[in-house]
């Protein structure tokens, strides 16, 4: 099995140059299925995991999180980025503190939010929210991981940013310490070319959780990594709702064809 260090250098060597695909698993089975596919990493889904478990998106408290990490992070030799939310803490000190558990965890990079699940003020304003990313690349930097710090602005996601102030934000998270920058939401070309010069020379995250741009063309527009968040949990889900629906509703079975055969589960699963 790779060790850590290795995975983390592993893991900083593709943000480095190219265009990659981080797929995000929410439990061993889809891990190990989508490291048999050929993905050079994964990154977490609190959403997904979340899902997987009969829990909220967000409702998932910082022990089970570290826990599923730490066997996420051991299922493959891949390296993974944890999905952190907002490092479980409002107060760059505690988030500190939240970073170097996840560390421990195994994870070979984090991501960090500026929002703050606060109904009245979703956002953290923008001097938190910079001084919670130094607070996190301290705690990197002082284990001497080599983990990937991951910076994250919400506010064009979540409709409180339009795309100049989200830039902006993203340009201070850059400059506070964040390895790779990462703003949901972008959804034109034109909106991503944009991301990718503002925080150039350090790479840019893409998320896709639907049709549009291809990885050819996003590497084209210079993204480094693109990931789709909770997307292949909600399509996993999508059948199972689906086939469930129609055996409870019509009393039919169909969809039961549409089931991936056992002998392709077991051959993705397979040593």
């Amino acid at each position: 099995m790779t060790t850590p260090s290795e995975k983390r250098a592993r893991f900083r060597k593709l943000h480095e140059a190219g265009c990659f695909v981080i797929p995000n698993p929410w439990d061993v089975g889809s891990a190990r299925m989508l490291q048999a596919l050929g993905f050079p990493a994964l990154a977490s889904t609190s959403s997904g995991f979340a899902w997987s478990t009969g829990r909220l998106d967000n409702e998932v408290p910082l022990a089970d999180m570290l826990a599923h990490l730490a066997v996420l992070a051991a299922a493959t030799d891949l390296p993974l980025n944890a999905d952190f939310e907002n490092g479980y803490a409002d107060a760059p000190e505690a988030v500190a503190a939240n970073v170097r558990l996840a560390l421990d965890a195994g994870v070979a990079g984090l991501s960090i939010e500026d929002m703050s699940h606060d109904g009245g003020k979703p956002l953290y304003e923008t001097a938190l929210a910079v001084e919670r990313v130094k607070a996190a690349r301290a705690a990197v930097d002082a284990e001497g991981s080599g983990a990937v710090l991951v910076a994250r602005a919400e506010g064009l996601l979540i409709g409180q940013m339009d795309l100049r102030q989200t830039l902006d934000r993203l340009v201070l998270l850059a400059e506070a310490g964040a390895d790779c920058l990462y703003a949901p939401g972008l959804r034109t070309a034109e909106d991503v070319a944009a991301a990718v010069g503002a925080v150039a020379p350090k790479p840019l995250n893409v998320l896709m959780w639907t049709k549009g741009l291809t990885v050819a063309e996003l590497a084209d527009l210079g993204v480094r990594r693109i990931s789709v968040g909770g997307a292949l949990a909600r399509v996993a889900w999508a059948g199972f709702l689906g086939a469930a629906r129609e055996i409870a509703i019509e009393g039919r079975f169909d969809r039961l064809g549409e089931a991936a055969t056992g002998a392709e589960l077991n051959a993705l699963l397979r040593p």
